[in-house]
């Protein structure tokens, strides 16, 4: 760090090979992914997506060190106007989120609605499909993803009452409700009686719930380094942005089943003939 005094709020930070790795990790899962759907091995893939993960752990490792620092003594890096700005980001990432997977939503029903479009189905689900029983395993995760929202908020209350025992262990019940939501999924995939190439009904349902089911194992990443961070004594209640980002993220994952369930397990496995 420079001797000279710092009349600004903001923290620049050091020069970083990070955001190159990055790119030049996307690059090579992008080409891996071509050649795989190419007829080449599985593996073709795996540098790529290695070289990101790898990625991402140095990148947060770096940035929770600035988030422990201080210029000397004299002032925290991460300042409230830094940390408004890492909110923000947050906020951003996650309303680019909703427009992701509002894209998933708009196929659904511009697919399955006559009123919508022309090139619907005279019933839905298709015939042939089969589709899973709303009340079975989908009732079953929508509760586990509600209650581990409750976990969450719980474990945010611990941390601003500086109860670190009940923060940890919300979050370790949190984690383990994620594991639970995504082995329930895995098994509910397993006998599933249609696949993603049976039409637009297929790929429509394992294109949204899969990627929420991706969203619900990178949350639960997000939380158990949360809960690391916690276990060192990481997070207070006036510099937690790592946790607030972490619980916003798995909110807004809560939030997506409840449309998902509604929309595909509810609504789109009832049964409906519009050919009247």
């Amino acid at each position: 760090m420079s001797s000279e005094a710092k009349t600004h709020p903001f923290h620049m930070v050091d020069p970083s090979p990070w955001p190159i790795v990055g790119a030049t990790a996307g690059l090579v899962t992008a080409i891996g992914s071509i050649m795989y759907m190419h007829g080449s091995s599985i593996f073709m893939i795996v540098p790529g997506f290695g070289l990101i993960f790898l990625t991402f752990y140095l990148w947060c490792r770096d940035i929770i060190k600035e988030a422990n620092a201080s210029d000397g003594g004299n002032a925290a890096f991460h300042s409230e106007q830094v940390k408004h700005g890492l909110r923000m980001g947050m906020m951003l990432f996650i309303a680019s989120e909703v427009m992701f997977f509002f894209a998933f939503f708009w196929a659904w029903f511009n697919s399955s609605v006559p009123a919508i479009s022309a090139a619907a189905h005279d019933v839905w689900p298709p015939a042939g499909i089969v589709p899973l029983h709303t009340w079975d395993l989908p009732f079953l995760n929508t509760l586990i993803l509600l209650t581990s929202g409750a976990t969450l908020t719980w474990a945010h209350h611990a941390l601003n009452g500086r109860n670190r025992k009940n923060l940890k262990l919300g979050l370790l019940m949190t984690i383990g409700l994620g594991i639970l939501f995504t082995c329930l999924q895995a098994y509910e995939y397993a006998h599933a009686t249609f696949s993603i190439t049976d039409g637009i009904y297929g790929s429509g349902f394992y294109l949204a719930t899969g990627f929420h089911g991706f969203h619900v194992i990178v949350g639960t990443i997000f939380l158990a380094v949360c809960y690391k961070r916690a276990v060192k004594g990481d997070f207070s209640p006036g510099a937690h942005v790592g946790f607030q980002s972490a619980a916003w993220y798995w909110h807004f994952v809560d939030v997506v089943w409840i449309f998902l369930f509604c929309a595909v397990y509810w609504w789109g496995s009832a049964g409906y003939d519009f050919t009247y």
